[in-house]
């Protein structure tokens, strides 16, 4: 028996989180897991920048919209990445700050397995206190890993 049934992932659309997203289809498949596709509207940020005055409220509201469309697209693409691998997702968008959300989606789907895309490096506290994946990590209530091995994650995922 497997000490998980259920992995996620969290999807940011940057290229770490793509590698992330193939390597839990590709352990999803494997495993005969169900796998839950994250992605989080950062609506904390946008509210800094405008208390800051970065950008006005109508702004602010234009930004979210597109920000939303953005989360709906990635799920979507992942969602036909793993049904053409014959994996089950169920997907999930969110809106808040990213780290808190995906650790409340955690528990409240008793996750098992987190999967993460490499967490960038740490070059300065504010780094440090602002990387929203590294919050992830050092707070999952389950077991994380961060997908790191690119290219033979291509390949393998190439060949499902």
């Amino acid at each position: 028996m497997l000490p998980f049934d259920r992995i996620a992932v969290y999807i940011d659309g940057s290229e770490s989180s793509h590698i992330a997203l193939m390597y839990a289809i590709l352990l999803s498949k494997e495993t005969e897991c169900t796998l839950y596709l994250m992605s989080v509207v950062n609506t904390k940020a946008l509210s800094d920048l405008r208390r800051a005055h970065i950008f006005i409220r109508s702004e602010e509201e234009e930004l979210l919209g597109e920000l939303r469309r953005d989360s709906e697209r990635l799920l979507d693409s992942a969602k036909r990445m793993a049904a053409e691998r014959g994996v089950v997702t169920v997907e999930k968008v969110m809106e808040g700050s990213p780290h808190q959300k995906v650790i409340s989606a955690i528990k409240e789907n008793d996750i098992d397995l987190l999967v993460l895309g490499s967490i960038e490096e740490i070059r300065t506290r504010r780094d440090e206190i602002t990387s929203e994946c590294d919050r992830m990590l050092r707070s999952s209530p389950c077991s994380v890993v961060v997908a790191k091995d690119s290219e033979e994650i291509w390949r393998e995922f190439e060949e499902l």
